[in-house]
């Protein structure tokens, strides 16, 4: 396993660990490859994300929008991934319905030393493009935190900063 996923992954732990609204709304969600500026990930629809006609609720959408552009910040070797400044999605097909998977992939589209700035497209079941989002973050105050590492290109290994686990 990369040292970048390793890493992204503890950060979504932490964020389960807080038992706030990550852990409640998609406790399941599943972090599948993390590259620096990348993330993928999924999670299996539940009932409890559904809207009234059985589909993928919108705001389950616009907070993995949040959550998974704080973790897309994460691959870039940040532990304490900011606070949101801006947050939107556009819907284009149902997302699914229970049972079925939704993934998503999420990339850092700009990195400075106050904002950042990240994309995320979901896809459904069938593969198709459900819905996309942007994300913007102010870093300012969160980047040289005690666990932030600084990851090689590939993000195979921590060249600064700490390797845990």
């Amino acid at each position: 396993m990369s040292a970048c996923l390793r890493f992204t992954r503890r950060v979504w732990r932490s964020f389960v660990e807080n038992q706030g609204h990550d852990q409640r709304c998609f406790p399941n969600l599943n972090i599948i490859d993390a590259k620096p500026g990348l993330l993928k990930a999924s999670l299996k629809i539940e009932p409890y994300n559904l809207n009234r006609v059985g589909t993928v609720h919108g705001g389950l959408i616009m907070s993995l929008t949040d959550t998974l552009g704080s973790l897309a910040v994460a691959t870039k070797g940040q532990y304490m991934t900011g606070v949101s400044v801006d947050v939107g999605t556009s819907f284009v097909k149902p997302a699914g319905r229970v049972g079925e998977e939704l993934t998503a992939n999420a990339i850092v589209t700009g990195i400075g030393k106050s904002l950042a700035y990240t994309r995320v497209d979901f896809y459904n079941a069938q593969g198709q493009l459900a819905a996309y989002g942007h994300h913007t973050k102010y870093i300012g105050r969160s980047a040289g935190h005690e666990n932030d590492v600084k990851f090689s290109e590939d993000g195979e290994r921590v060249i600064e900063g700490k390797d845990v686990e």
